[in-house]
């Protein structure tokens, strides 16, 4: 295996995933959730499940573009056990890491307890963005019957962690793959009615339904409305023969010259389908999932098989979100740190510099986060976040005060030493000696003023440098034997203007300071809501494509049962039609989006009094209104 600089991996072969032991025990290896962890990049997840020695690991390998990796077997005995993974470079999809899945075959027969088949099967749809089902001869009722792994699904999935009155298929279509199936050493004619026919229509011939309401009818129709209505979109693709039955004893060793033509032209139009059509391995609500979340997803999924439990996608959800915006924060934070800890040189001259890194590193730490972040319920990890982020800023501009306070006392001791000199040896306790001080200290502070590196506590510091030596010059003012009267009021008066003027300086220039980081504070408000507006409206416009796809589905099967006499189920599916429609009006509603936006505001209050004034009444108020255009 090879990392790759954009974020995936390159395996040179497939490893194991989920061991499947001879127990029966289901377990994930840690060594490929560590490969998973590394793949930054969004996935798209393939996966082949069918009968034993049918000739699933075959499409896989063309699908990573290899003649072997998954292993192919020769004899009757099931060589993959569990399921085995293969990641690669997407090669149609920039940014995007092809996962392939090649499970073991269904019903084993050394496998004597097939409980398991159900689990592997399971697993597949759950992990999956499009399902390859294989199989060998022809699509018909004994081949449906065999794949009663599809009938089974809601005993070993479950959408909510609380059941309810809403339609199951409809649930199940959100999060489903797309589901193609393979029909192996196909021999028939592609023909009905003496006129041809594709593949797709051979696939939804054969899934017609009966009428009637007998138990025979009922288990013919069981697998067929499994098909029908948990899978979003279905295709089929047949294939002739490969080849002789000597040569496919060695299907490793063949190159496509040793196999028939027509079975290389298939599986040429299979791999171009699958890698141009198969989406983003999605979860419900049309999160795209990374090959991270998807190795935290297949641990949870396990898990739970393993302690008795059937999978929930709603919990497995939920639960996956705290894992991924925890770290969303901790990633954003440690971008921000590491950035600012690169550009900051210390003690900036002005408030505004280290605030424009600031604003400049923020960003981007939001935006990391907002790029890792999903179903941040009631925005609580990126209040977080802003709370983290203004807590780490305060330390930096605390640190700012600190190291310009260090910089200036450097300066005033550098500066004033040969005053202090003087003093000390008694030069200025002499008639005519005040106005000598007072003519060196002007220079001191001169030169202490044109001195650069002082950073923000310039004024401060020298203000109350000069404090503490007033009691010097009154000291030498009064040992001035030839001032007279007049002329020490008048010094005197002189010199309270001048330690007005530095107390109103010191106090202008904590004001700018404090002024700015309140507006920082707004800046850093203004920044996140502007970035979850953005991140608000592609959830919205994922979640738009789950409901048009789901949508879509339900409508092209309404109108399959008008035409084959369905009249009374087609009723009942414009009902689960209109409830999706309520959904996704509520869902997208400006109401929806605006008190979001509120409550963040409210929140985000409590560690940004800076926000408190404009932003929290108007400023709210008009992010919400761009909801409503």
């Amino acid at each position: 295996m090879s990392i790759m600089s954009q974020g995936t991996v390159s395996m040179r072969e497939p490893v194991c995933l989920i061991e499947n032991d001879k127990d029966g025990t289901l377990r994930v290896l840690p060594q490929a959730v560590e490969i998973l962890k590394q793949i930054d990049q969004l996935v798209v997840v393939v996966a082949v499940v069918g009968l034993y020695r049918t000739g699933k690991s075959y499409l896989m390998n063309r699908l990573a573009g290899k003649r072997n990796g998954f292993a192919l077997g020769s004899t009757i005995q099931s060589k993959t056990k569990g399921i085995w993974m293969w990641c690669v470079p997407h090669p149609k999809k920039p940014k995007h890491t092809l996962v392939l899945l090649d499970t073991e075959g269904l019903g084993d027969v050394e496998k004597g307890d097939t409980k398991n088949d159900n689990w592997v099967f399971s697993l597949a749809v759950l992990l999956s963005s499009t399902l390859v089902y294989n199989s060998i001869g022809t699509i018909d009722n004994d081949a449906l019957q065999r794949l009663h792994y599809v009938t089974e699904l809601t005993e070993h999935i479950k959408v909510k962690s609380r059941a309810g009155d809403e339609d199951e298929s409809t649930e199940f279509m959100r999060f489903f793959p797309s589901f193609v199936w393979a029909v192996r050493d196909f021999t028939l004619e592609l023909v009905h009615d003496g006129k041809q026919i594709t593949a797709d229509q051979y696939l939804e011939k054969a899934l017609t339904l009966k009428t009637g309401h007998g138990k025979q009818t009922v288990q013919y129709n069981l697998p067929r409305d499994c098909l029908r209505n948990y899978f979003p979109t279905r295709k089929c693709f047949v294939f002739d023969r490969p080849a002789s039955a000597e040569k496919m004893k060695r299907m490793d060793e063949l190159s496509d010259e040793d196999l028939e033509p027509s079975f290389v032209e298939q599986a040429g139009h299979f791999c171009n389908h699958i890698m141009s059509e198969t989406k983003t391995k999605t979860m419900k609500g049309g999160y795209s999932m990374t090959g991270r979340m998807l190795g935290n997803l297949t641990k949870m999924y396990v898990d739970a098989i393993c302690s008795g439990q059937i999978p929930c996608l709603e919990n497995a959800v939920v639960a996956l979100a705290q894992i991924e915006n925890s770290n969303a924060v901790a990633a954003a934070v440690k971008s921000y740190k590491e950035e600012m800890a690169s550009w900051v040189v210390f003690p900036t001259e002005t408030q505004e510099e280290l605030s424009d890194i600031h604003g400049a590193v923020e960003k981007n730490a939001v935006k990391i986060f907002m790029d890792l972040c999903f179903k941040d319920e009631d925005q609580k990890y990126q209040l977080e976040l802003m709370n983290q982020l203004q807590t780490e800023y305060e330390a930096v501009c605390e640190k700012n005060v600190v190291e310009s306070k260090k910089a200036c006392e450097s300066i005033i001791r550098q500066t004033f030493e040969p005053l202090e000199r003087n003093i000390a040896s008694g030069e200025y306790m002499s008639a005519g000696g005040y106005q000598q001080y007072r003519k060196e200290l002007q220079n001191c502070i001169k030169n202490y003023d044109s001195a650069a590196g002082k950073g923000i506590k310039n004024e401060e510091s020298l203000k109350e440098y000069l404090a503490k030596t007033e009691s010097i010059g009154q000291a030498i003012m009064t040992a001035d034997q030839s001032l007279t009267d007049a002329q020490r009021k008048e010094q005197e008066n002189l010199a309270r203007i001048e330690a007005i003027e530095r107390e109103s300086r010191a106090s202008e220039e904590q004001r700018k300071i404090a002024e700015k980081q309140l507006m920082d504070q707004e800046r850093t408000f203004q920044e996140n809501m502007k970035q979850l507006e953005k991140k608000m409206e592609e959830d919205r416009k994922n979640a738009a494509v789950e409901f048009n796809t789901v949508m879509n589905s339900k409508l092209q099967e309404q109108q399959a049962l008008l035409k084959q006499g369905f009249d009374e189920r087609a009723k009942l599916m414009q009902e689960e039609i209109n409830s999706l429609k309520r959904e996704k009006d509520e869902n997208e509603s400006p109401s929806f989006f605006s008190n979001i936006l509120d409550t963040v505001g409210q929140a985000a209050t409590m560690f940004l009094p800076g926000i408190i004034p404009k932003v929290a009444g108007m400023g709210i108020s008009a992010f919400s209104r761009l909801f409503r255009k």
